[in-house]
């Protein structure tokens, strides 16, 4: 008698689909110390072994291939703190996926280190960069090196070097009680860096970050509304990402096309340690203490092979109690149809349960922009 599929293995296949990024932890090291910081290891020094790199290029090569690359995340600590020759022994064991179009390599940095080698590394392996900045030194000045000195020069520095190489980059910036007040001088100084597109982190609770003050849902949308207008007035300069998600939902609602958007599933976003530990839904749910949840420790790669490790997702208390909330959510919340509820890590960090549902991390970076466009829509129409 063939036994009845699980409930808990429906609900989660309803709600995920098959990854499109993998996060991967070159190092725990990072060679700032920025004062928001939400990783508890990173002055402590490990780098991935080669055969971890390995066993996860082969897991790779055994997804489906739908068609669309899979987004190799190279993600801190620092991931150039490993140095060059290491970096490109990581990278190597990709290299035929990379070639036939099975996946692109992104790395997330904070530019310092990055010199003219580093771009022909960079080059040679066709790696997305994303660069770390907050905005011009008064805003940056929380991004310091270990002896606590600023590193604004330094990343511009890299930058320069992105730059005279060629190399596209986007830039993300976390947003603070300052430069939450200071939208059109945080993007006139980021568009001015030459990036394709500019992301905003506004502070959050998470991680070892959790004595801090994080802006208010009033302050965001306030700076989304002021962030709109620039844009609006700006059709030139590098896309805001939240903008550009805001603008495509509805598009596809506009269009008569919101069964694309209703059918678009989450990613779990197998998250890949230096020692080959996976964790699930958020990448800053890794070296996070949670007796309750296992740590979020979904199996090691060097153990069991990914696709065992995702098969069995739904096995985990931790997926089983964000379902829940995910449930909750659209039950109860008016933005859940942009929203769609993801956000794992905010709901642990700042309620301590995944079954939980609003965070400020939704009033701020989802329901503030959606405010915000309807306020200006609002008065215009009224004009």
């Amino acid at each position: 008698m063939r036994s009845r599929p699980s409930p808990w293995r429906a609900r989660y296949q309803q709600r995920f689909a098959a990854p499109q990024t993998v996060v991967v932890q070159p190092t725990t090291w990072c060679n700032l110390d920025c004062q928001y910081c939400y990783l508890p290891f990173r002055k402590l020094t490990h780098h991935m072994p080669l055969e971890v790199a390995e066993t996860l290029a082969q897991a790779v090569a055994q997804f489906d291939d739908n068609g669309q690359p899979i987004g190799i995340v190279w993600h801190g600590g620092e991931p150039l703190a490993v140095g060059q020759q290491k970096f490109a022994a990581l990278l190597a064991p990709f290299d035929a996926l990379r070639r036939a179009g099975r996946i692109h390599h992104y790395v997330q940095t904070n530019a310092t280190l990055i010199t003219e080698t580093w771009c022909d590394l960079l080059a040679a392996y066709d790696v997305r960069v994303g660069v770390s900045i907050d905005g011009p030194a008064a805003l940056n000045a929380e991004r310091v090196d270990l002896r606590g000195k600023p590193a604004f020069d330094r990343i511009l520095g890299g930058i320069a070097h992105l730059r005279e190489q060629g190399i596209p980059f986007s830039v993300i910036s976390v947003v603070g009680t300052l430069g939450i007040a200071m939208p059109e001088e945080l993007l006139e100084f980021l568009s001015s860096l030459g990036g394709h597109s500019v992301g905003f982190n506004i502070e959050e609770i998470e991680g070892v970050n959790t004595d801090r003050q994080p802006p208010t849902a009033v302050q965001a949308e306030e700076f989304w509304r002021r962030t709109l207008t620039w844009t609006r007035a700006h059709p030139g300069a590098p896309a805001v990402r939240e903008v550009e998600r805001l603008a495509e939902y509805l598009q596809l609602i506009r269009s008569g096309r919101r069964t694309e958007w209703d059918e678009r599933r989450l990613d779990p976003i197998p998250t890949v340690s230096w020692k080959g530990d996976v964790v699930l839904l958020s990448p800053e749910l890794a070296d996070t203490a949670a007796p309750e949840y296992g740590d979020f420790l979904a199996g090691n790669i060097l153990d069991r092979p990914l696709h065992e490790i995702l098969r069995n997702a739904h096995r985990l208390r931790y997926v089983r109690d964000f379902l829940t909330g995910l449930d909750r959510c659209q039950s109860a919340c008016e933005f859940f149809d942009f929203c769609r509820g993801a956000q794992a890590a905010n709901r642990f960090f700042e309620n301590g349960d995944l079954t939980t549902t609003e965070t400020n991390y939704c009033r701020v970076s989802r329901q503030a922009l959606v405010t915000a466009l309807s306020t200006l829509a609002t008065k215009e129409a009224a004009a």
